[in-house]
């Protein structure tokens, strides 16, 4: 989910930079955290469900290393709008949050006991629990001169005295978050061998949210906040590696055929992948898609320019469904319903495109693949991209009309409806990003570089309908991440 702006004043100062430190001992460890789909997968979908999606991707379109586990939750099957979440126990006695998992922002927030419109009720069946630093042994404000807030600006020490380090969050949507900053105590697993952990836990700076506005049906309305997982400075994974507790790299493999799936900080050891450039510059996960292939049919990819090379191509776990401009959408859409000469399609709640088929689908429809520089493909199946709605309805899980960036360029972006079932790498100390396809349910091998150990990192399914996990190792997520704002892309 990618954040319009994010304005923390400071005494009259403006910052676009958010932050969630992390402060533990000096020794590197292997964390882990049981991540969880707020609505599972795409398995069985309804109308309310497919509008759901849109809904949700709409509001979001406006040295020594360790690895760290960080389980996937969720049943595999659609129920509501395609978001991830995870729960982190925070204060002293903890206390849990559930806050949503993203790839495209970059701190920790959560909601506070005096927040004004901050949601009470949730209708995934989750506690939707409020943080009172006052209630915690080991909450503290951060204030304006203190060395964490001038990281959050990334500025020099301030000359104001004992003020809180304020924060103002603006999406795209045209939702709002007000609040400030605090440090307190988070739970977390480090892995300790091959599916086995200890807890530890460790200081946090995050923001405490105050004041929301124009959050109504919003993910945002169905948790109590939002961890995120950019590459800015601030992001948690740019925390951890700053602090020397992990490597620069993370991981996820979204299951949408058993639901949960496995989210890991660290080298992937195994299975192998291959790789594809970030672009220089730009904050979200973005590469360059060349062509496309259907049937064995390649096409190039129309460009916007003389100078491009291909179409640039959010990857982005924190949305739903495919976002693809209309000139490229055309030509997919002729390709994969050309076995269907008499294919009749009907609208779904707006733009989306259904219809009803008889008979087995992999039959009647072919796969996508997806080339990317650096000869990088990523082959997407029927039962990937289109959504199961009920009985013999289907719907292609493409939205027509790309993402634009602030100049107006014309992007696609891919959503997890075109990962799921793909080991996805996002190795940003080599600035690249590589996936395979694999299989979700099973587990990954990632490397501890202080002890050289290779341990693998099982999946996880944290399903809210049921609370049950299939993780071998300990039933609690606990984080030190930092707010990576959502909701706009």
């Amino acid at each position: 989910m990618i954040l319009r702006t994010l304005d923390m004043g400071r005494n009259g100062l403006l910052g676009l930079v958010v932050v969630l430190l992390f402060y533990t001992g000096a020794a590197t460890d292997n964390l882990v955290f049981n991540v969880q789909h707020r609505y599972g997968g795409r398995g069985k979908a309804n109308r309310s469900t497919l509008k759901a999606f849109k809904l949700h991707d709409a509001r979001r379109h406006q040295r020594k290393l360790a690895a760290l586990d960080l389980p996937l939750g969720g049943d595999g099957k659609v129920t509501g709008s395609g978001l991830y979440y995870t729960k982190l126990s925070i204060g002293t006695p903890a206390k849990d949050f559930h806050v949503q998992v993203d790839t495209g922002s970059d701190i920790l927030w959560v909601n506070c006991v005096d927040c004004v419109e901050c949601p009470k009720k949730s209708d995934l069946g989750l506690e939707l629990s409020l943080y009172d630093m006052k209630a915690s042994s080991t909450g503290k404000q951060v204030t304006c001169d203190q060395e964490i807030c001038n990281a959050i600006y990334n500025t020099e020490a301030s000359a104001c005295k004992a003020k809180p380090c304020d924060y103002s969050i603006s999406y795209a949507d045209g939702s709002t978050m007000t609040g400030f900053f605090v440090t307190d105590s988070v739970q977390f697993n480090q892995v300790s061998g091959n599916l086995q952990t200890n807890s530890t836990t460790g200081d946090v700076s995050f923001g405490c949210s105050q004041k929301q506005s124009g959050t109504s049906g919003t993910a945002t309305d169905r948790v109590s906040g939002i961890v995120g997982f950019g590459q800015g400075n601030a992001s948690i994974i740019s925390q951890l590696a700053k602090s020397g507790k992990v490597k620069k790299t993370f991981s996820h493999c979204l299951d949408n055929i058993n639901g949960g799936g496995i989210f890991a900080i660290g080298q992937v050891m195994d299975p192998k992948f291959n790789t594809t450039p970030l672009l220089d510059d730009i904050s979200h996960y973005n590469v360059i898609m060349e062509k496309a292939e259907v049937e064995g049919d390649v096409f190039d990819l129309p460009t916007q320019s003389f100078f491009d090379l291909g179409r640039k191509t959010v990857i982005d776990s924190g949305a739903t469904l495919a976002h693809i401009p209309g000139d490229i959408y055309d030509l997919i859409m002729t390709k994969v319903t050309a076995r269907q000469a008499n294919l009749k399609t009907h609208i779904v709640d707006p733009e989306l495109k259904c219809f009803f088929f008889n008979g087995k689908i992999e039959d009647g429809f072919p796969p996508i693949t997806f080339h990317f520089d650096n000869s990088l493909a990523m082959e997407v199946s029927p039962r990937e991209y289109l959504l199961h709605l009920r009985d013999n309805e289907w719907c292609f899980g493409f939205q027509r009309g790309g993402m634009q960036t602030d100049d107006g360029e014309d992007l696609i972006l891919l959503g997890d409806v075109m990962l799921s079932n793909k080991l996805v790498v996002y190795d940003l100390e080599n600035q690249t990003i590589g996936w395979t396809t694999y299989n979700c349910s099973s587990s990954i091998k990632v490397k501890d570089q202080i002890s050289g150990n290779v341990n693998s990192v099982n999946t996880h399914d944290i399903s809210s309908s049921a609370y049950k996990f299939k993780d071998t190792g300990p039933n609690f997520l606990t984080a030190l991440l930092l707010l990576m704002a959502t909701l706009a892309m």
